[in-house]
């Protein structure tokens, strides 16, 4: 193979190991087989132009013309031309498919769905940069700042996954940089001429010939380690470096702070992938459990509280936190006059769900669960540490549900100073119509209670307002001014709006970020998905503590103690949840028949899937992927032990049936010989094919530490080839394949345990594919160049006969 030809494989290959980085963001990843089926093409396109040869200008401009014109074919064959030429209509459709990919990337969170657009610009990414290194790689020769377009490759997806790339991803992509260095620093020692490596010393013990007969030449002895350690230094050092948090509903969750006691919690806004995760096109679950509670309408899981204002966002203040108790302290705020009820949930978070904040109903008395988490009082939160996230966690909350009456609310007496202070701040930079327009609205009321009644109200139903995911967040105080203008948002809107509304009341605020309590399933448990993201205020009152509104329409449950047929209930004390109705998710498997099928392939028709984790919400495997997967696997299991399946060929072939002529038989010794070097070579005995057969006989003794009948075997093996050889009648001997067994097993006993395996599943002697493939390729290009000359010659000869002859 020439120099050339491996950089372009090496460049080849870099890329796509580079790209391997952007799997985790677009799923599924099929976009990967259409990105190396076209780099494919480009790379091919390089190769032709290079041997016509062109210039570097054209040869860099006939791969991207060939680029355009795959691209054009996959993606724009209706409106091209013939296919794959691109015309004006083709440019228009590549306009709108990156518009709309653009739109999507906005659109949706990680993992993003393989949109038409996104395909276009993930796979025309992966070739433009393709196309850099190819050409600094394998048209200038250049191939180390080809390691610029790959880095910038693999730095946007580390960035867009927002840090969650996976060191596989990075290991891939060094792995391919570094064998494009391998093969630029092998096409440029080729052409020094060929080096050849001298025959381990006489005096030299077995374990020494075998060390210098398999090692390779210090120049490459010192790229290896220079390789080996930078890829180690860089999957090292930033395992020891601390890590920055990811997003609320999907990012890995780091922790707060260091371990121990003590410590504070990062002021973070976590609101970012929430519109992301209502917008996706498929519901994917993220958490199921199973619980005691009569009435799931309500048990909202609350993930964290949002309760400073600043007039630019909503977020959480910096609190201290402590190790969770084993029973959490009493709500603020709650009497024992307001009824509450305790119920026990068993949860169990999705292996797909990474998440720092702990999903639990409010309030919470009472976690069990492993692992660094601790507590913060003031919300009533639980928080990983030190990375610590709800990926695959398995716990259970004990909660109070706690059902005050209208009236209890409405005569509930003022907010301690405290709380009032920092819950009904509001930033100077309100606008004056936020709180116009809550004063209007609760025109008439004559308590904070029926103020909170008629705010909710207004939102989810007499203020015409409308549930749209698609209208643009914003968290300012211009966004909750423009929002009452023009009456249409989602949780995010509807939630910030009415507790800023509240506070302008004076009616203490927050707003809670966290889950609806999700869907019933055929087994008991409740499944919460992705799109169960939600946004709610909360509202204090004296006596009952935060309680939950809900001014979305469309979305959630509205709370009874906000209903006017609210029945007045009597104080009673907590009553315990019963024991059999709070029993973990079971492992058994459902024994009900009338599942339907949708359901079963949802996993949703037995107890096995609520312990079993969560399902990911689609119709089951693709059955194409399941294939690739097989066949991925296969290969990786089958490719090591390809070198041992070789030699297991070239043996059998070698030592097979014996002929029935003398030049059979004459052939048949020499393979037998020439399976004595390979084993020897196997075993760390390196070739010397200037020696005579007895000399060599006597190296491979001594070397390979032969001795005994093994020994003799050498010697016997030795004589025959030399009688087939030299001698005017050639009488080959019998009994080869006896010979060759006593002799490989000499090696055997005299080798190490490393030794044996070493030349059992990597023989040295395997190269020899490698040569013979680079032999008959050039048997194969030297035949298709004397091919090519001679139509030439007679082509040219055609076309000077007629000339010749009108003369």
């Amino acid at each position: 193979m020439s120099g050339r030809a491996r950089l372009t494989l090496g460049a080849f290959a870099a890329t796509l190991l580079a790209a391997g980085a952007l799997l985790p963001l677009v799923k599924p990843a099929t976009w990967i087989f259409t990105a190396a089926i076209l780099l494919a093409v480009q790379s091919g396109a390089g190769v032709l132009t290079r041997r016509v040869p062109l210039a570097r200008a054209l040869t860099i401009a006939a791969q991207a013309v060939v680029t355009l014109l795959a691209l054009t074919f996959v993606f724009a064959r209706e409106q091209a031309v013939l296919w794959f030429l691109p015309g004006p209509q083709a440019f228009g459709h590549f306009g709108a498919l990156f518009q709309a990919g653009a739109d999507d990337i906005g659109k949706y969170a990680i993992p993003a769905p393989d949109t038409e657009g996104i395909r276009l610009m993930v796979v025309g990414g992966v070739l433009v940069i393709g196309l850099l290194v190819d050409t600094l790689a394998v048209t200038f020769r250049s191939a180390a700042p080809a390691g610029l377009p790959l880095l910038a490759l693999y730095s946007v997806a580390a960035g867009l996954s927002d840090g969650g790339a996976s060191w596989l991803w990075f290991l891939l992509a060094a792995s391919g940089y570094l064998l494009l260095l391998l093969a630029e620093s092998r096409d440029r020692l080729s052409q020094w001429g060929r080096v050849f490596g001298g025959a381990p010393r006489a005096g030299g013990s077995t374990a020494s010939g075998a060390a210098g007969g398999g090692q390779a030449l210090a120049p490459v002895r010192t790229g290896r380690r220079i390789g080996v350690v930078a890829m180690g230094v860089a999957l090292v050092v930033p395992a020891a470096l601390p890590a920055l948090s990811g997003g609320l509903f999907g990012g890995p969750g780091d922790g707060p702070g260091e371990s121990g006691k003590g410590g504070t919690i990062s002021a973070v806004n976590p609101l970012v992938s929430l519109q992301e995760n209502l917008r996706q096109p498929e519901d994917r679950e993220v958490l199921r459990y199973r619980t005691n509670a009569t009435d799931t309408s309500g048990m909202y899981l609350r993930l964290v509280a949002l309760d400073q204002f600043d007039g630019t966002s909503w977020k959480s203040s910096v609190r201290p936190i402590q190790d969770v108790p084993e029973r959490l302290p009493s709500p603020d705020g709650l009497d024992r006059q307001v009824r509450t009820t305790e119920v026990t949930g068993n949860f169990l978070a999705s292996t797909t769900y990474e998440q720092k904040w702990l999903p639990m109903p409010y309030p919470a008395v009472k976690v069990e669960i492993d692992g660094r988490w601790r507590y913060e009082p003031a919300g009533r939160m639980l928080v990983g540490d030190n990375k610590q996230n709800t990926r695959g966690a398995r716990y259970t909350v004990t909660s109070l549900d706690v059902r005050p009456t209208g009236p209890q609310l409405a005569a509930a007496p003022p907010a301690p100073p405290k709380v009032f202070a920092e819950y009904t701040r509001v930033p100077d930079s309100l606008p004056p119509d936020v709180r116009s327009t809550a004063l209007a609205v609760t025109r008439g009321a004559r308590n904070d209670y029926e103020r909170a009644v008629r705010l909710q109200d207004w939102f989810a139903r007499d203020g015409g307002f409308r549930y749209d995911v698609e209208v643009e967040s914003g968290t300012g105080v211009q966004a909750i001014s423009r929002f009452l203008q023009q009456k249409e948002g989602f949780c995010v809107h509807f939630s910030f709006s009415m507790a800023a509304m509240a506070r302008s009341l004076g009616i203490p605020a927050r707003v809670a970020v966290g889950f609806m309590p999700g869907t019933p399933q055929s087994d008991g448990t409740m499944s919460v998905g992705i799109r169960d993201a939600h946004a709610w205020p909360e509202l204090y009152f004296e006596g009952a503590g935060w309680m939950r509104f809900e001014p979305t329409p469309t979305r959630g449950s509205t709370p009874d103690y906000t209903q006017p047929q609210t029945p007045s209930g009597t104080a009673s004390g907590s009553a315990q949840p019963e024991t059999s109705a709070s029993a973990a998710p079971s492992a058994a498997p459902s024994a009900s028949d009338s599942c339907p099928p949708q359901l079963r392939r949802l996993g949703e028709c037995g107890p096995d899937e609520a312990a079993g984790g969560a399902s990911s919400g689609d119709d089951g495997p693709n059955p194409l992927m399941v294939v690739l997967i097989c066949l991925g696997v296969a290969v990786v299991l089958v490719l090591p032990l390809l070198p041992l399946l070789w030699r297991t060929r070239v043996r059998a072939r070698r030592l097979g049936s014996p002929g029935r002529t003398v030049e059979d038989a004459v052939a048949r010794t020499l393979a037998a010989w020439q399976e004595i070097n390979d084993t020897a070579w196997d075993h760390g005995v390196l070739p010397d094919e200037s020696r005579t057969p007895r000399k060599t006989a006597a190296r491979i003794v001594r070397l390979g530490a032969l001795d005994g009948e093994a020994a003799n075997a050498v010697h016997r093996v030795a004589r025959s080839v030399e009688q087939v050889l030299y001698a005017p009648q050639p009488r080959p001997g019998g009994g080869l394949v006896e010979e060759v067994a006593l002799i490989r097993a000499g090696f055997d006993r005299a080798a190490g345990r490393w030794a044996r395996l070493r030349a059992l599943l990597a023989p040295r002697s395997s190269v020899r594919v490698v040569w013979a493939a680079s032999a008959r390729w050039t048997a194969l290009t030297a035949r298709w160049a004397a091919t090519r000359h001679e139509v030439t010659a007679r082509v040219t000869a055609a076309v000077r006969r007629p000339s010749r002859e009108r003369v």
